[in-house]
């Protein structure tokens, strides 16, 4: 396959390699630019309802609040930062630098996790922009503002956002970086306007008069948070740190992510607190931008509903990119711009389907998808503890899913990571309870242990991830040192 540079290249060229390891001297990216990438996929106004629920079900005081969403969102940010390093050691993506730690064939299952995960959060972003501009235009040319009433434009707002996004995603990682760089302050101007209007409602008397929650609640908060934000990004790290130059410093990587992401995240996550002091209806609301939009007045509900369509719009380049590479990584035999498309059409019949046949979908669709947290975690378990061994991966062997792969192992299973894998998606089940408006629809065994009903079956399922790989002397054939 001809492979183009995206970091020599110039934005607008389309980038041409898929899965196969980028040649070291063709790599000159720095930490600068992923950190605008990471904030530019964060300042969605989506964030603000995560913090609302900080306040509202966990009872957290402010300053809770923003102690949760600095450990929740940075922390879990600096994973992905970590996970960032094997992309600068391998030069490949995330679920293709996998295949090397779990085995050619036994890689498949977290690959098919991931990409359920990218394509949840996708769908979940391209209806909600969808709308939102549904909003926009009842305001300015009068039309219905529900998707059931004007079902031919509901179609030309999901086609609109889905094809902003092909745009971006499918020219590939050049076009990427100046893009999330450049609109991040557009749509992050427009954002700061909205907060500051978002600021006048806070009732400060709430505010100061809530008081602080146990332990338990925090760290519930922390496990919420994390799960909502880094955790769900973790599995992409290295797709887009494949091209940093091989000096660029592991810590450097970590700071980048967890300050790009966990800056934005911060400040909304906290906002969305201290406007649910007083009132909890953002927190329960089945459609967070028409919450949101009630807050304000009417004068202003265009460039919020602009500044919502804009976030959400630089999550998606990324979310839909990351996708197309996992896709390639289950086998799709086509290139990386293809797979992009057919990741775009899944997520444009799922968006029409939830927004014109289902009806309301959010609650339990974003329950499902939470749950998939749970082997993402399970793999970011095992995948750290590899990264402290390995300092190379071999670029054709990676792309090699025949016996003749040195990652095939036993009959293209590495058992030990596999096994630990699957048994810290068990255990973390077991403690893991999803409920929606009351009803709870799972329930795991242990879900009312100590640790079940603090929300800490994620501490768990990383624990048993890791824990197990490192006694069943997972990674021990390599002898690498801590990431520099």
């Amino acid at each position: 396959m001809t492979s183009l540079d995206a970091s020599t290249s110039k934005a607008g060229q389309l980038e041409t390699r898929g899965i196969e390891p980028a040649p070291e001297a063709e790599c000159h990216g720095h930490p600068l630019q992923l950190f605008w990438v990471w904030f530019a996929a964060n300042i969605s106004i989506l964030g603000l309802p995560l913090g609302a629920t900080l306040v509202v079900y966990q009872q957290l005081a402010i300053w809770q609040a923003f102690i949760v969403a600095v450990i929740g969102a940075g922390g879990s940010f600096a994973v992905v930062g970590l996970i960032s390093i094997a992309g600068r050691r391998g030069r490949a993506p995330s679920l293709t630098l996998s295949r090397a730690i779990f085995g050619v064939r036994g890689n498949v299952g977290p690959t098919l996790v991931s990409l359920m995960s990218r394509l949840g959060w996708e769908t979940v972003n391209t209806t909600t922009a969808a709308y939102a501009l549904l909003s926009l235009s009842a305001i300015v040319f009068g039309t219905a503002p529900t998707a059931g009433a004007v079902p031919l434009l509901t179609l030309v707002f999901i086609a609109l956002f889905v094809i902003c996004t092909l745009l971006v995603s499918g020219l590939g990682h050049a076009t990427l970086l100046v893009i999330q760089k450049w609109a991040t302050w557009g749509f992050g101007a427009l954002n700061i306007v909205v907060a500051l209007f978002l600021m006048a409602t806070i009732d400060w008397q709430a505010v100061a008069a809530t008081p602080a929650a146990p332990l338990s609640a925090v760290l519930i908060g922390i496990g919420t948070i994390a799960a909502g934000t880094g955790i769900g990004w973790a599995n992409a790290g290295a797709d887009m740190s494949r091209y940093q130059h091989g000096r660029v410093k592991g810590w450097s990587l970590v700071l980048s992510a967890a300050a790009g992401a966990g800056i934005p995240l911060v400040l909304l996550i906290t906002l969305g607190g201290l406007i649910s002091a007083g009132d909890g209806h953002l927190a329960s609301a089945n459609d967070p931008i028409a919450a949101i939009r009630a807050m304000l007045p009417d004068w202003m509900a265009v460039p919020y509903l602009l500044a919502a369509f804009g976030g959400l719009l630089l999550s998606n380049n990324l979310s839909v990119y990351s996708a197309g590479l996992t896709t390639l990584t289950l086998g799709l035999r086509v290139k990386r711009v293809y797979a992009v498309v057919v990741d775009i059409v899944a997520i444009f019949a799922g968006s029409i389907y939830f927004m014109l046949i289902a009806g309301d979908f959010y609650g339990p669709f974003i329950s499902f998808i939470s749950l998939l947290a749970v082997p993402i975690t399970a793999w970011v378990g095992v995948f750290l503890v590899d990264l402290i061994h390995r300092h190379h991966f071999s670029g054709p062997d990676l792309l090699d899913v025949s016996s003749t792969s040195a990652y095939w192992y036993h009959g293209g299973v590495e058992w030990r990571a596999f096994t630990s894998w699957a048994l810290a998606i068990v255990i973390g089940f077991c403690f893991t309870s999803i409920g929606i408006s009351g009803h709870v629809w799972f329930t795991g065994v242990l879900a009312d242990s100590w640790l079940g009903h603090n929300g800490l079956g994620w501490i768990a399922t990383f624990v048993v991830a890791a824990g197990s790989y490192l006694l069943m002397g997972g990674a021990r054939h390599t002898t690498l040192a801590v990431a520099r």
